[in-house]
């Protein structure tokens, strides 16, 4: 680590990386949460176009890149919002036209074909001070922004039509947000490539989701994933000479494959040793032992000082001993709260005990 960090150029990448890290993942938790994941790969096809209008003009790429970018996050969300059935048409057609137009107008340039591949896939070595100095200051807006307005942010992305009834002025916080992703497109064009970048938006927060219990601890673990995810592919590429832009995405998703395994083989061990404990293994009928009392319509057993009813291959909770008179409306309540219950605790479609039949 010492000898890379020798190198001025791997000082620059290694903080360009960390500033992908940071804001890739803030901006793609709402992305996911509005189910756009795609949006920021659309996005980066529409900014190759800006890109090559900057390198034929001579002004910054990024700042062109910026532009066009912003811009076509606007009209996309725009279409997005009142474009109907002919929406998705619509922006397929503007993603492919801009990438088109972008690889035309690059061929143009001088030394054409290397330009492309270092924005399309990344060439973080290739990142100048005045680079750097402009992630800087994007990467700054974003985060700022993105925290600040993230309550708002939050609420249009799980329920749009509850905050315009509420009078939040929804299309105006999307088109935020669109822009937001933008500009993390620019700013990580040169880390990730325009091509790879919807990865390391996505994908951390893909696999904070199964570790999560609350917005903000995915978000969170998200944030941490994406920096380890970008600062250790830089490095990684280093030394193994390879594409910084793919080492960071291939780790990535190999960090979710870990985390996804992991979880399912977790859940699958906690609901067997649920299953385990709340298996009643007695079988209860004449002559089973406990003693019989009659409850309403049917026969109750009195097993540890609550009464089980034989139930379609399973056993309904009526409460302890002293509910013995229970009438049959508060026998029909019991067997709509307690359903399949051993241990009198209420059932529910996510819990076990609500799905334990036959």
């Amino acid at each position: 680590m010492p000898d890379l960090l020798q190198y001025d150029f791997m000082q620059r990448a290694l903080l360009a990386a960390l500033l992908v890290g940071l804001t890739a993942p803030l901006v793609g938790v709402f992305l996911v949460q509005r189910r756009l994941s795609l949006i920021g790969d659309g996005i980066g096809h529409v900014a190759l176009a800006g890109v090559a209008i900057g390198v034929l003009t001579g002004h910054q790429p990024v700042l062109t890149a910026l532009v066009v970018a912003a811009l076509a996050a606007v009209a996309i969300e725009v279409i997005r919002m009142r474009g109907g059935a002919s929406g998705d048409v619509v922006l397929a057609i503007m993603f492919y036209g801009g990438i088109a137009l972008g690889v035309v107008l690059m061929a143009r340039a001088p030394a054409g074909g290397a330009s492309l591949n270092s924005y399309l896939f990344g060439a973080i070595t290739t990142t100048s001070p005045a680079d750097l100095w402009t992630f800087i200051a994007l990467a700054t807006l974003v985060m700022v922004l993105t925290l600040w307005l993230r309550p708002w942010l939050f609420a249009v992305a799980n329920d749009e039509e509850y905050c315009r009834s509420a009078g939040l002025p929804v299309l105006a916080i999307n088109v935020l947000l669109a822009v937001l992703t933008a500009v993390t497109v620019v700013v990580s064009m040169r880390v990730v490539g325009l091509l790879l970048i919807s990865a390391l938006m996505i994908v951390p927060n893909a696999a904070a989701q199964p570790l999560a219990r609350s917005f903000r601890t995915g978000l969170g673990m998200a944030v941490t994933m994406g920096l380890a995810c970008s600062v250790g592919g830089v490095t990684a590429s280093y030394y193994l000479d390879t594409p910084s832009g793919g080492t960071i995405v291939v780790l990535a998703v190999g960090l979710y494959a870990v985390v996804a395994v992991t979880a399912g083989l977790v859940r699958r061990l906690r609901n067997h040793r649920e299953r385990h404990t709340l298996a009643h293994e007695h079988e209860h009928g004449p002559g089973c032992g406990h003693e019989a009392i009659p409850h309403g319509d049917h026969v109750d057993y009195l097993h540890d000082g609550h009464l089980h009813a034989p139930h379609h291959g399973h056993y309904d909770e009526h409460g302890p001993h002293a509910h013995t008179h229970a009438t049959s409306q508060d026998h029909g309540h019991d067997h709509g709260l307690n359903h399949g219950s051993p241990d009198g605790r209420q059932g529910s479609p996510d819990h076990p005990i609500g799905r334990r039949h036959g």
